[in-house]
């Protein structure tokens, strides 16, 4: 299950917007070996909010563009598929039967202006912040060049199996 919630007033959010945050979400997750029922909230808001996120849990006084909490734990330079093939998880992560991955933020504000950036859709930038956040959420880091590289990589392929390009 995806949560979705609106938290900003800058951009106008309607059902289709929704439906196409939850298709990348969920395409991601699938393409990551999450076979299982799952747990996601993403809260969309603006550069003000993510700002004040931000400093409250990273105490980096800065907009960002997106933010991921990932409730689950990984070994050291393990990621879901990983450990999820090793051994179930156990009842902390579990509500019922869903697997509680975390929570996105995405400021929809700092999407729009990387876009322009980049020069690619609002659409794709908020689709690329999707998929890198769920990425961190499954044990994914980029702190690393090798791991940034791993992480780009499988960015790069979900994106690209999902027909959204630069």
């Amino acid at each position: 299950m995806i949560y979705v919630e609106n938290n900003q007033n800058d951009f106008l959010i309607d059902e289709d917007f929704i439906k196409d945050i939850e298709k990348v979400a969920d395409f991601a997750l699938k393409k990551e070996a999450v076979n299982i029922n799952y747990e996601l909230s993403i809260l969309l808001v603006n550069n003000i909010e993510i700002k004040n996120i931000n400093k409250k849990h990273r105490n980096i006084d800065n907009e960002t563009d997106v933010l991921s909490f990932p409730l689950l734990d990984y070994p050291k330079d393990k990621v879901f598929s990983e450990v999820y093939l090793e051994c179930k998880f156990d009842e902390t992560y579990l509500d019922g039967e869903d697997l509680l991955l975390g929570d996105i933020v995405i400021s929809l504000e700092k999407a729009l202006e990387q876009s322009k950036d980049y020069g690619h859709s609002f659409k794709r930038e908020v689709a690329y912040l999707i998929v890198h956040s769920i990425l961190h959420l499954l044990g994914y880091d980029h702190m690393e060049i090798a791991e940034k590289a791993v992480m780009r990589k499988r960015e790069e392929y979900i994106l690209g199996e999902l027909n959204i390009g630069r």
